[in-house]
C-alpha cells in the first residue's frame, strides 16, 4: 500500500535559495576533513592498482619488463594527472548545485537548465546514480581485501584466514553504520595523514636506488606503450583505471568541504604522495621483477614495521569504505527526494549535521552484497576485474551531463564547452572499452547491480507518474468542491485538519472518503503539498507558501531541497508568521493509503506493474517519512488499480 503522497514531484523551476550547504568550521579543520573522507578511496589503490597494471602488460609471459613497468607507470601518473586533476579538480568543481556535487546535483542543475526537454538528463542520472551503487558494493570488498592480504607478506601461516577476517571487519563496519559516523570521522583526517605521509617516505628510497624511474614522468613512455602493445596495451589501460577510481568522491562530497579545502589536500598532500608511492613500487619492481607479487608492501621492511603497515592498510582501507557507505545513503536520499525511488526510513545520526543519516535497508542490503561478493571472488586480484566499468561508466555520464551544465549554466558556446569536454569524455569512454574487456572475468556484477537499479528507479518514476496522471482523473478538482461545501456546508467540528496531497489542483482522497463516511467537516482545513526543488537546500523564508481560498479552506506548500529530509510540523511552525494560527495538538493529518492493483492496460508490463506494487508496499510511511506525529494521524484507506 502506498499513501498519495508517495512521489512529490519536483519543482520545474530553479529555486533561488543558498542554503546553509556548507559547515563554517576552519580552512584547516576542512582540508583535513576532505583528507579523511574525499580521498580514501583513491588513497588505497596503490594497493593493487600498480600491481594488477604490471601484470596486465606482462602478458602471458608474465615477466614485468622494464618497458612495461615505464610504460604502465607513465599511464597511471598522466591520468592522475588529466582525469582527476584537470577534468574533477580543476573543472567539475566548479559546477555546483548551490555548493552541493554529485551525479544527482549535477543532474538536477542540467534538468533545471533545459527544462521541460530533461528526460535524457534524467536518464544519464538514473545510470549514473544505479552504477555508484555498484560502486559502494565494491569498493569495502576489493579495499579491505586487499590490505588483509598483505599478512601473507608477514607470514604464510596467516593465508587461510585472509576471507574470514575480512568478513568479520566488513561486518563490524556495517554493523557501527546506525551509532553515525561523526566520532569515527574525528579520526579519519589524521590517520590518512599518516597514511599519505608513510605512501612518500616508503618510496624515497627505492627511487634513491633506481633514478631511472623517474623517466616514466615522461608522457612520451605512456603513448609509446600504447602503440607498441596492442590489445595487451588496451587490457592494461583496465588495470590503469583503478588508480584513479575514487576521483568521482571529489565531486561528490563538495558539499561537505567545499571547492578549496578539496583542492588544496588533492594539489599539495594526495597527489605528490600518490606519485611518490606508485614511482617507488616501479623501482623496486626495476629491481626485483618477482616484487610484483606484491609491491606495495615489499617496500617495507621484514618483520613488525611490515604487519604495522597491515593494519595501517587495514584502518585506510575501512575509511574508504566508509566513504562509500555514506556516499550510498545520500545518494539514496537524494533519489528518494527527486522521485526516483520510494521512501525509505531515514535515521539522523546527528544533531548538529544533516548531511549525517543512516539508512537501514540500504545498510543491509550493502552488506549481503559486499560479503557475497568477498566469498565470490575471494581475492583483490579477481575482485579488481570487477571494479572499473561501474566507476568508468558514472565518469562517461558525469562528463556528459558536465557539458550541458557548461553549455547552458555557464552559458558557453556548444563548441568551446565540446572543446574542453570533449577530450575528457573520450579519455573517459577508452577506459570504460577497456573495462569493458573484463565483463565475463566479473566485469558482470556492476553492471548486474546498476541494471537492477535502473530498472528499480525507472519503474518507481514511470509507475509513479502514471498513478498521478490515473488518479488526476478520477479526482473532483478542488475549485469545485470548495465553492461546494462553502455554499452548503456539513456539519462542523472544532480544529484543523490538514489533508496531504501530490496535486493541489484536485480534491484530496482522504478528504472526498472523510465527507463520504464522516459527513462532518473542521472549522479549519488546509490542502498540504510538499515539493521537492531542484536545489540542495531551501532557504527558510521561502519554505512555506500560503494561499486562502475560502474562509475554511487553505493551501500550503511546503518546499524541500533534494538534500533535506522533510519535517512537516517544523516547516508549519513558520507558517505562523504569515498569519495561520497552527497548533499541532489540535490538528488532525489526514492521509490516504492506497491498495495498489495491477490493470488490464496500466501503460507498463505486467512484470512492471508487480515490481511497482511491490516498491510501493516497501515504501516507508509517510507519516515517518514527513516526521508528523503518529498520534495526530488518520488514514483513509483506497483501492486503486494501475
Amino acid at each position: 500500500m502506498t499513501s498519495d503522497v508517495a512521489v512529490p514531484a519536483p519543482e520545474t523551476a530553479a529555486a533561488n535559495g543558498h542554503g546553509d550547504a556548507h559547515t563554517t568550521a576552519g580552512f584547516g579543520a576542512l582540508t583535513l576533513g576532505s583528507i579523511g573522507v574525499v580521498y580514501g578511496d583513491i588513497g588505497t589503490s596503490p594497493l593493487y592498482a600498480f600491481r594488477e597494471a604490471v601484470m596486465a602488460a606482462s602478458g602471458v609471459e608474465g615477466v614485468a619488463t622494464p618497458t612495461a613497468v615505464l610504460g604502465v607507470l607513465s599511464l597511471i601518473l598522466w591520468a592522475l594527472i588529466i582525469v582527476v586533476t584537470l577534468k574533477y579538480v580543476v573543472i567539475l568543481l566548479r559546477a555546483d548545485n548551490n555548493g552541493e556535487g554529485g551525479t544527482l546535483a549535477l543532474m538536477a542543475l542540467a534538468q533545471r537548465a533545459v527544462g521541460t526537454r530533461g528526460a535524457t538528463i534524467v536518464l544519464l542520472g538514473i545510470i549514473s546514480g544505479a552504477l555508484f551503487y555498484g560502486d559502494a558494493v565494491i569498493t569495502p570488498a576489493l579495499s579491505v581485501l586487499s590490505a588483509i592480504e598483505g599478512m601473507k607478506d608477514v607470514t604464510l601461516t596467516f593465508e587461510p584466514y585472509i576471507v574470514p577476517l575480512t568478513v568479520v571487519i566488513l561486518v563490524g563496519l556495517f554493523a557501527v553504520q546506525s551509532r553515525g559516523t561523526a566520532r569515527v570521522a574525528a579520526f579519519f583526517g589524521p590517520i590518512m595523514c599518516v597514511w599519505f605521509a608513510v605512501l612518500a617516505v616508503a618510496a624515497i628510497h627505492p627511487i634513491i636506488q633506481q633514478p631511472q624511474v623517474l623517466l616514466a614522468l615522461n608522457p612520451l613512455y605512456a603513448v609509446s606503450f600504447m602503440l607498441h602493445h596492442g590489445i595487451i596495451g588496451f587490457v592494461t589501460l583496465g588495470a590503469v583505471f583503478l588508480a584513479v577510481t575514487g576521483a568521482e568522491a571529489l565531486y561528490a562530497d563538495l558539499g561537505h568541504f567545499g571547492k578549496r579545502p578539496i583542492q588544496t589536500a588533492w594539489l599539495f598532500i594526495v597527489l605528490p604522495s600518490l606519485a611518490l608511492n606508485y614511482l617507488g613500487q616501479g623501482a623496486l619492481v626495476l629491481a626485483d621483477p618477482g616484487a610484483i607479487e606484491s609491491p606495495f608492501f615489499q617496500l617495507f621492511p621484514q618483520g613488525w614495521f611490515r604487519g604495522g603497515m597491515v593494519v595501517l592498510a587495514t584502518a585506510a582501507t575501512v575509511i574508504a569504505s566508509q566513504a562509500v557507505i555514506t556516499g550510498a545513503y545520500s545518494l539514496t536520499r537524494q533519489a528518494i527526494q527527486l522521485g526516483l525511488l520510494p521512501r525509505f526510513e531515514i535515521r539522523h545520526t546527528s544533531e548538529a549535521h544533516s548531511g549525517q543519516i543512516f539508512i537501514p535497508r540500504i545498510n543491509q542490503l550493502l552488506l549481503v552484497a559486499v560479503v557475497l561478493l568477498v566469498l565470490l571472488f575471494r581475492s583483490s586480484s579477481a575482485l579488481a576485474s570487477a571494479y572499473g566499468i561501474s566507476v568508468t561508466g558514472t565518469m562517461v555520464v558525469t562528463a556528459m551531463m558536465g557539458f550541458v551544465v557548461i553549455w547552458k549554466v555557464w552559458r558557453w558556446s556548444p563548441i568551446a564547452a565540446a572543446a574542453l569536454i570533449v577530450p575528457f569524455l573520450f579519455l573517459d569512454l577508452t577506459f570504460l572499452a577497456a573495462n569493458l574487456l573484463k565483463v565475463f572475468e566479473g566485469g558482470w556484477v556492476p553492471l548486474a547491480l546498476g541494471s537492477l537499479m535502473i530498472i528499480m528507479m525507472y519503474t518507481w518514476r514511470r509507475g509513479s507518474r502514471l498513478l498521478f496522471e490515473k488518479s488526476r482523473k478520477l479526482e473532483f478538482p478542488l475549485a469545485d468542491l470548495v465553492a461546494m461545501l462553502e455554499k452548503r456546508p456539513p456539519q462542523r467540528v472544532p480544529g484543523t485538519a490538514v489533508f496531504l496531497t501530490s496535486d493541489p489542483l484536485s480534491a484530496p482522497t482522504a478528504l472526498m472518503h472523510s465527507l463520504k463516511h464522516y459527513k462532518v467537516l473542521h472549522e479549519k482545513n488546509v490542502i498540504l503539498t510538499i515539493e521537492t526543488a531542484q536545489t540542495p537546500r531551501i532557504d527558510p523564508a521561502e519554505r512555506v507558501k500560503l494561499e486562502q481560498v475560502s474562509p475554511t479552506f487553505s493551501k500550503v506548500t511546503l518546499k524541500f531541497g533534494f538534500m533535506e529530509s522533510p519535517n512537516v510540523p517544523k516547516a508549519l511552525a513558520i507558517a505562523r508568521k504569515l498569519g495561520w494560527q497552527f497548533d499541532i495538538m489540535s490538528t488532525s493529518f489526514f492521509l490516504s493509503r492506497r491498495a495498489l492493483k495491477p490493470a488490464a492496460h496500466s501503460g507498463m508490463p505486467r512484470w512492471q506493474d508487480r515490481l511497482f506494487i511491490s516498491l510501493s508496499r516497501s515504501a516507508n510511511d509517510a507519516t515517518d517519512y514527513f516526521q508528523i506525529p503518529s498520534g495526530r494521524v488518520v488514514e483513509v484507506g483506497t483501492q486503486v488499480t494501475i
